[in-house]
């Protein structure tokens, strides 16, 4: 389970995906240089001839080649969702992962339109297959968003077709197909005006997913903007009751609810899918201008934004340590949701604090000493 969500505004384009997966899985944050062409490249499952990367930093799990979501040197980002689709990939042989996708897109795009093509070059050519789940196996497909400093692409695939429409303003993607017939790209075995919304595993449950769309899309209208506080408290939602910026936070939901709404963006699904990453990012369209990054280890309710220089992360994030003991903070919350409220009087001021600091700063001193008041 995922949620990605980008809006375009006069100064570029905002980018936010909470990650969901296995409770039991950890994810890093870690920097990839940029490399010349030739060789071999590694996928998850094959290994393809390497033209090259960009610069990259992402969020992977641990025991994946390919990223849940990253942000590239020229200001690409790019997430993807888990989809439920008519294509039988559960007999398809072993072939890219959706992470695979984004990370090979993020390698050879300069921008959103020339990842769009990356990444649908290589869906054409190898196909989507293999297990994509930490412990469990489990085939599927997957959504994108892909976005730069101008707009980007939502993109849904079926086995090797795809489809993309331009973002318009913006655009927020969850577990569900979610494009009919607004999409302007396509290959070539999608006939024109084909609804795409067909492409939906009819026997899929979409209320998972419609419960928390209802929340991520709630930012696409808001007069005020988004800005890096508004997406942090929108990842950060509990049933439906975002919080903006600081200050208290509703606490993690007791059960799903019969109709999944007690269920919101960071996700506390027990033994199915928790929220194990979280990044924001601002692309601007002033020339020159970096992108700004912000990442959370495990479910951000229950740990603290991070600004981050692209270029050169924290090396503490990349550590699975960091990530495991932001797990057990989970855990306590989960466990007793009146605890959340201890866990924010002490991460709400680190967290502040690191946002004065700056991308430039070492956090490490500061979340250790947190992370020791809170025994974890």
């Amino acid at each position: 389970m995922c949620d990605t969500v980008a809006v375009a505004d006069a100064t570029g384009t905002w980018f936010a995906k909470n990650s969901d997966r296995s409770p039991h899985e950890l994810q890093v944050v870690e920097a990839t240089p940029a490399r010349p062409g030739g060789g071999d490249l590694r996928t998850q499952y094959l290994t393809l001839p390497d033209p090259g990367a960009s610069a990259i930093l992402g969020c992977r799990p641990t025991w994946l080649r390919g990223l849940e979501m990253g942000v590239n040197e020229h200001g690409v980002a790019i997430g993807n969702e888990k989809v439920w689709t008519t294509d039988p990939i559960h007999r398809a042989p072993e072939a890219l992962l959706g992470m695979d996708l984004v990370r090979l897109a993020l390698e050879r795009g300069t921008d959103a339109d020339t990842a769009l093509s990356a990444l649908t070059d290589a869906l054409e050519a190898h196909g989507q297959g293999g297990n994509g789940e930490f412990d469990h196996h489990e085939p599927y497909a997957s959504s994108f968003l892909i976005a730069d400093a101008r707009g980007g692409w939502h993109v849904e695939t079926c086995g090797r077709s795809w489809a993309a429409a331009p973002i318009v303003g913006g655009a927020a993607l969850s577990n569900r197909v979610s494009m009919r017939t607004g999409w302007t790209r396509a290959s070539g075995d999608v006939d024109p005006g084909t609804d795409v919304d067909t492409w939906r595993l009819p026997a899929a449950d979409v209320r998972l997913a419609d419960v928390r769309l209802a929340v991520t899309r709630r930012v696409l209208d808001d007069p005020g903007g988004p800005d890096e506080r508004r997406l942090f408290a929108l990842l950060r939602d509990h049933a439906g009751a975002a919080q903006s910026g600081g200050g208290s936070i509703a606490p993690v939901p007791p059960g799903p609810g019969p109709g999944f709404e007690h269920l919101s963006v960071c996700m506390h699904l027990a033994e199915v899918s928790v929220t194990t990453a979280s990044m924001v990012a601002h692309l601007p369209r002033e020339p020159g201008a970096r992108p700004r990054v912000w990442c959370a280890l495990g479910s951000p309710c229950a740990s603290v934004y991070v600004p981050i220089d692209p270029a050169a992360p924290p090396p503490v994030l990349a550590d699975p340590e960091l990530a495991s003991r932001f797990r057990r903070l989970r855990d306590r919350v989960e466990a007793e949701p009146a605890g959340l409220i201890a866990v924010r009087a002490v991460l709400e001021p680190l967290e502040e604090d690191l946002l004065r600091a700056g991308p430039g700063s070492d956090p490490t001193p500061a979340i250790e000493s947190a992370l020791g008041i809170l025994g974890v």
